[in-house]
């Protein structure tokens, strides 16, 4: 029986769906980012029809409103005529049409169609009263996820030192000031007198 939650849920998943298709399809960097913010933002409304408000709250907060403005502001500085005008989506689309295909035949595969549909992941029971999910999630998290999580951070940490490290360039026609030299540095060293003869008077015409 089709009920609201399920309106809903088919709603937003088909939104999110289109809006993915966008991100790698529009020629357009910045279409790309307002595509993958509505992505988000359909993500949290399913999560939030699954009881994980605290996730998709995050997704929202977080993602939405952080790291997603960070990348358009990023975008935007760029020069989107060109880069649009370089890119070669279309001469590898049939490849990656390919790649998905086969990634999509190799995860029904290995966990079998079973693995899919209601029967399998039914909706979540009623929780009490009393239920915090925020709670539930951090003892999982620190418990029995903890190696998982701090691996998980370690290598986070790992891709941002390499990624500074990759694109920093040595300064340019930078000046640099020296505290200890400017504090042992003696009068003789920055200023000079000369002894000059005084030059003659011009006789005026």
């Amino acid at each position: 029986m089709l009920t609201t939650v399920h309106m809903i849920f088919y709603i937003f998943a088909t939104i999110a769906i289109c809006s993915a298709l966008a991100v790698i399809t529009l020629r357009n960097p910045v279409h790309n980012v307002l595509s993958l913010v509505l992505t988000f933002f359909s993500m949290a409304v399913i999560w939030m029809l699954l009881r994980a408000e605290f996730l998709s709250l995050i997704l929202l907060l977080v993602y939405v409103g952080a790291v997603m403005t960070l990348f358009l502001f990023v975008v935007m500085m760029l020069n989107i005529t060109k880069e649009s005008q370089s890119s070669g989506f279309v001469r590898y689309f049939p490849v990656s049409i390919i790649i998905v295909l086969l990634l999509i035949g190799l995860t029904i595969a290995a966990l079998g169609p079973d693995y899919f549909g209601l029967k399998t992941m039914p909706a979540p029971l009623p929780e009490p009263a009393d239920y915090s999910n925020t709670r539930h999630l951090g003892e999982l998290l620190y418990t029995n996820y903890a190696y998982p999580f701090e691996i998980a951070g370690v290598l986070l940490l790992a891709a941002i030192v390499a990624a500074i490290t990759l694109t920093h360039r040595a300064p340019k026609r930078r000046k640099v000031q020296n505290p200890s030299e400017q504090i042992a540095v003696r009068p003789s060293d920055r200023v000079r007198l000369i002894k000059m003869s005084p030059e003659p008077k011009q006789k005026r015409i």
